[in-house]
């Protein structure tokens, strides 16, 4: 639908309501129309709007409790989550005439406002809501007149969203020049900058440097100061002495910020380092630090905090960040209110932090000897940092990552009171590909612990899980294991991984195992084949799995493959368990279908029964977006079938289309295609592609390095080097803390790529020759 045409079928627009008319003649003319309207032919986010009318009579007629309780509810169906549908359209008219009559007014027009910034329309095209709202703008814009301060002000937010300069930018103009409210004002010159960022900067220079005020020292009011400083970020104004010293002045920002109407700015610090990230030039990274440097040294807690929240954004965006940071950060590990926030900053950074070890230790052993004797360092009982075993269990968390051989003789000390470092030791933290290292006193304390009969839930997997890894170094906890495994089964992962080759299956703990797998779960048969090699008690396992759900499928699936021919007999049952072209398609079937298909090509090297079913997966996952990883697991199960799956080579150049698909489809088809049917350069630019904008980067460099040297040309080199040494990281979502660390790993592996590639690692410089990150530089000015 057009805008034009949603218009067209919208009720005739009133453009004298706000003048000539009383609010009740007003309110009487929005339920005159409102029953005309079709709203069964419009939906919301949940289905026909033909609730819309008696939400609009309760807006127009009810008390003012039940108004706001109908505002809310317009919020989760016309505007859901940021979402606007044809009936935000529909509504629109009505909504504004309803404010326009004195009802609701700053709730309306804030609701208004958000409908016209939404770019995220369903069922309608592109600006047909918005054009549905600026068609208003004669009952909206004498709110900017308004007796109450919040109405002028969320009339300014609401009619700057519609776009319409022309219309709007005279008005605000002449409100900006006899407002009296600060908020107002802040409002007035975020919405100028919002249609004209050039005139926004100019009234924001003025705000910043008012008359009479000594230079670099702000004057203003602190919501005028701010929409000041995202006005000149907005027009691209280059950062300086005065926005510094006026976001400072504006610290802390709550409750400040948190009567924002824009959200995103409501955490302004946050906010303003961010958009100087982004910006990607030296003297904006520069001023980051300098911001954050100083915000990290002020006297107040809560100012600190609202620091170090947005120094870990900006670690999360820069890499050359964070060791700006760390100087001013390491001081603030023995401030009790700031140590907290501390050390979940340098939990998030990777080995970075590393140069806070020792003030990490100090913390977990002052905390944990304190919590010893119910004194901290001074003395004093549980006062300040002493005595906090949490944030001391929080700091040895984070050593376990960065320097787990120091971690493990406190771990071990103290294991009953270490949650965190526990699940740090077992792998929750650690990089991929990491494993704690071996400690025989860690070791002693895991034996001790798993006697305890009452251990907290999780805690049996996180120790069993640390003895798994340790193989079979952990062999003197097997009578523990045993004893754990009636109650928790999970436990014979480390059975099994305890066993090597060399060593002799201790009778009595086969003994414990043959026990435990009559009737029990895989794991416990995986295990007893582990130990004994005999197959037949893990296949009567797997045999009952692949009649299950597909979760139990997928699960003997794998274990079978892992078998090889020896799972010979379970391939009818695998045949058996495939869901089928026909089949519901949900993630767990269609993943299902993809273990088995790899299965029965790891037991019979036969390609013949795969194919089809990869071939039928990526049929039902072709263009649906929550079965992208489908398609990814068939991708990769693809590429094991080699030639044999040339057939699915089509499919796979269907996901050269979409980024977050194509490195792992290029794999595939270097393994799955004819040499020379390939277009190597072509190949290598989507990979780039991918990479560049945070899609699959890791599988990216893979695949780079497999098309090999000569698919590079001049241009690709440039951009893997950017990769490889700019400052804005490639990665930025996914976990919390494991972001910084997943983008340092790809970091690596692309300077890998592009020495070997090129063979000469010297290549791999910034685009634009800037220089490597310098210390923090002294405030602006």
């Amino acid at each position: 639908m057009a805008p034009e045409q949603t218009r067209a079928q919208l009720p005739g627009e009133i453009t004298g309501l706000s003048s000539g008319r009383t609010p009740e003649a007003a309110l009487a003319r929005v339920m005159d129309d409102v029953d005309a309207y079709p709203w069964s032919t419009v939906s919301h986010a949940y289905g026909p709007a033909e609730d819309l009318p008696g939400l609009l009579r309760v807006l127009a007629e009810g008390e003012p409790d039940a108004a706001g309780e109908a505002v809310s509810e317009l919020y989760g169906s016309v505007l859901h989550q940021g979402t606007v549908y044809a009936a935000s359209a529909a509504v629109a008219p009505f909504l504004a005439r309803v404010a326009a009559a004195g009802r609701s007014r700053a709730d309306l027009l804030t609701l208004l406002g958000g409908m016209a910034e939404s770019e995220d329309e369903h069922g309608v095209e592109q600006g047909t809501v918005r054009a549905a709202v600026a068609a208003q703008l004669p009952l909206m814009l004498p709110a900017l007149s308004a007796g109450e301060p919040e109405v002028r002000r969320a009339a300014a937010w609401a009619v700057a969203h519609t776009r319409e300069a022309r219309a709007v930018l005279p008005s605000l103009r002449e409100r900006w020049e006899r407002e009296p409210e600060a908020p107002v004002r802040g409002e007035l010159l975020g919405a100028v900058s919002r249609l004209a960022p050039a005139e926004g900067a100019a009234l924001a220079r003025e705000a910043l440097a008012p008359t009479g005020a000594p230079a670099g020292q702000p004057a203003g009011a602190p919501h005028v100061l701010l929409a000041a400083v995202f006005a000149c970020l907005d027009a691209d104004v280059p950062w300086d002495a005065a926005q510094h010293s006026a976001l400072l002045s504006t610290l802390p920002a709550d409750p400040l910020g948190s009567d924002s109407l824009d959200l995103d700015r409501t955490e302004p610090l946050h906010a303003v380092v961010e958009a100087l990230l982004l910006r990607d030039t030296e003297e904006d990274r520069a001023a980051v630090a300098a911001l954050l440097d100083t915000a990290l040294r002020d006297g107040r807690a809560e100012v600190r905090a609202e620091a170090l929240w947005a120094a870990e954004q900006a670690c999360r965006l820069s890499r050359g960040t964070r060791e700006r940071l760390l100087p001013s950060l390491l001081p603030l590990l023995s401030d009790a209110d700031s140590a907290r926030g501390v050390v979940s900053l340098l939990g998030g950074i990777g080995a970075a932090a590393a140069t806070a070890v020792p003030a990490l230790l100090a913390l977990a052993t002052v905390n944990a000897d304190a919590a010893d004797d119910g004194t901290d360092s001074t003395g004093s009982t549980g006062e300040g940092i002493g005595g906090d075993t949490d944030l001391a269990d929080r700091a040895l968390e984070v050593v376990a990552v960065l320097a787990p051989e120091k971690a493990a003789p406190l771990l071990a000390r103290d294991l009953g009171r270490r949650p965190w470092a526990l699940g740090s030791a077992a792998g929750i933290r650690a990089p991929e590909g990491t494993r704690f290292p071996f400690d025989r006193r860690l070791l002693a304390a895991i034996r001790v612990r798993l006697t305890e009969p009452d251990l907290p839930s999780g805690e049996p997997s996180q120790l069993t899980r640390l003895l798994r890894d340790w193989g079979a170094l952990a062999a003197p906890a097997l009578p523990e294991l045993c004893a754990l495994l009636p109650r928790h089964p999970q436990a014979a992962e480390a059975i099994a991984a305890i066993h090597g080759a060399e060593a002799p299956a201790e009778p009595a703990v086969v003994d414990v195992l043959r026990a435990a797998a009559d009737g029990g779960p895989l794991v416990v048969a995986h295990a007893l084949y582990r130990w004994t090699g005999e197959t037949p008690e893990l296949l009567r396992r797997l045999d009952k799995e692949l009649a299950g759900g597909p979760e139990a499928v997928t699960r003997a699936a794998g274990a079978a493959g892992e078998l090889g021919a020896a799972a010979a007999p379970l391939v009818p049952a695998l045949r058996a368990a495939v869901s089928g072209a026909d089949a519901a398609g949900t993630t767990s079937v269609l993943h299902a279908d993809t273990a088995i298909a790899e299965a029965l090509w790891r037991i019979t090297r036969d390609a013949s029964p795969a194919v089809p079913v990869l071939d039928s997966v990526f049929a039902r996952a072709a263009g649906r977006y929550w079965f992208r990883r489908n398609a990814l697991r068939a991708a990769r199960a693809a590429a094991l079938l080699g030639p044999a799956g040339r057939p699915l080579v089509p499919r796979l150049e269907a996901l050269l289309a979409d980024p977050e698909q194509a490195p792992v489809a290029v794999l595939a088809l270097i393994a799955v295609a004819e040499p020379g049917s390939l277009d190597h350069r072509a190949l290598a630019d989507t990979v780039l592609t991918s990479a560049e904008q945070g899609a699959r980067a890791p599988e990216a460099c893979d695949a780079l390095e497999a098309l090999g040297a000569t698919a590079l040309t001049p241009d690709h080199v440039r951009r893997l080097g950017a990769l490889a040494e700019r400052d804005l990281r490639v990665v930025r979502w996914g976990l919390e803390d494991q972001v910084v660390r997943a983008d340092d790993a790809l970091r690596a592996r692309a300077r890998a790529v592009l020495g070997a590639l090129t063979g000469d690692l010297s290549r791999a410089v910034p685009p634009d020759g800037r220089a490597r990150p310098r210390p923090t530089p002294a405030p602006p000015g």
